[in-house]
């Protein structure tokens, strides 16, 4: 069951501006990532739907976080329908990240009052997920879809939409700078943000130190 509501994600997410979006099949690894970032300054963290087993590993990381990280928010992306929705949601998801508009997922996460920020690609996608109660909208794939520009443009008919871009966002200053200068709610960063070693082993105190960069920049563009 979720710790954390609707409301409280979608400020979590405006307060730090970056959602770190990682997977790992070794829940060892994942601890240690999840933890680097917590002490880098992010508060909330989507762990992604994308191998075998990947909700046990879930279950366990979130048992975890919720023991020994207070406060972060940890939800689950890469949702495509609304058994894996409930799955999910059973193992303690605060969120839930989708690729695709699903009414079915809208309404499982609605009833048990869960955040669910499906992928958009055009307004009247963001605009029917907003329908369905979708209180901030994911684009996707963010550069792809039109980077910057395609924020800005919806947000002439639709001022009130909060867009969190994923995809082909780099943890730049010169990059964050277009984004949130389009006023993004948020931007969600996947492997740019996760620095490895020579050996291919995770750089755990890199990690921290770039979650921490990161935030740092948002807050100077927000100023």
């Amino acid at each position: 069951m979720a710790t954390f509501s609707r409301i409280a994600v979608a400020q979590a997410t405006k307060e730090t501006g970056v959602v770190p979006v990682f997977y790992h099949k070794d829940l060892k690894t994942c601890k240690k990532v999840v933890k680097a970032c917590y002490d880098g300054g992010a508060r909330v963290f989507e762990f992604t739907n994308r191998g075998d087993y990947a909700h046990e590993v879930f279950g366990e990381l979130n048992k975890y976080v919720t023991q020994h990280l207070e406060g972060m928010i940890l939800g689950v992306g890469s949702i495509l329908d609304a058994g894996t929705t409930a799955l999910y949601l059973q193992l303690g998801a605060n969120f839930i990240v989708s690729p695709i508009v699903n009414a079915e997922m809208a309404k499982t996460c609605n009833r048990r009052k869960v955040s669910w920020m499906p992928g958009c690609g055009s307004v009247t996608e963001i605009s029917y997920a907003e329908e369905l109660g979708a209180e901030v909208v994911k684009i996707f794939p963010g550069s792809q879809v039109g980077g910057p520009a395609f924020v800005k443009a919806v947000k002439g008919p639709l001022p009130w939409a909060s867009i969190m871009p994923t995809g082909g966002i780099s943890p730049t200053e010169e990059n964050l700078k277009e984004w949130f200068d389009a006023e993004v709610h948020c931007v969600g960063i996947g492997s740019k943000l996760f620095h490895k070693k020579e050996d291919g082993s995770f750089n755990y105190e890199g990690i921290k130190e770039t979650i921490k960069n990161t935030i740092e920049i948002v807050e100077s563009l927000r100023i």
